[in-house]
């Protein structure tokens, strides 16, 4: 089982985060659909984006409680049918 990377995000921040999808796709393959969702719930998840190449996913999450630990996660479809999920964890703190 990997570790995943982790970040700190501060309660008050109101930040984009991101993956970048261009090693996993297969050559002509673009993705088409992206989902975000964050665990356990409480910060607000904005703005959820397929850039123009179709290759990297954003969204914002704003908030947080001090002190937790979230793991935010990104679905993707793709136009060729593959479908797969990245995840980071957020450690929220005060900076």
């Amino acid at each position: 089982m990997s570790t995943l990377a982790t970040y700190v995000h501060d309660p008050n921040a109101n930040i984009d985060y991101g993956f970048d999808w261009s090693d996993w796709l297969v050559d002509g393959d673009l993705i088409s659909a992206s989902s975000w969702s964050i665990d356990p719930t409480g910060p607000t998840l904005s703005n959820d984006t397929i850039d123009d190449t179709q290759k990297l996913t954003r969204c914002f999450v704003a908030g947080g409680d001090a002190g937790t630990r979230y793991v935010l996660s990104n679905h993707i479809f793709t136009d060729a049918g593959r479908e797969d999920d990245r995840s980071i964890t957020l450690k929220c703190r005060e900076r």
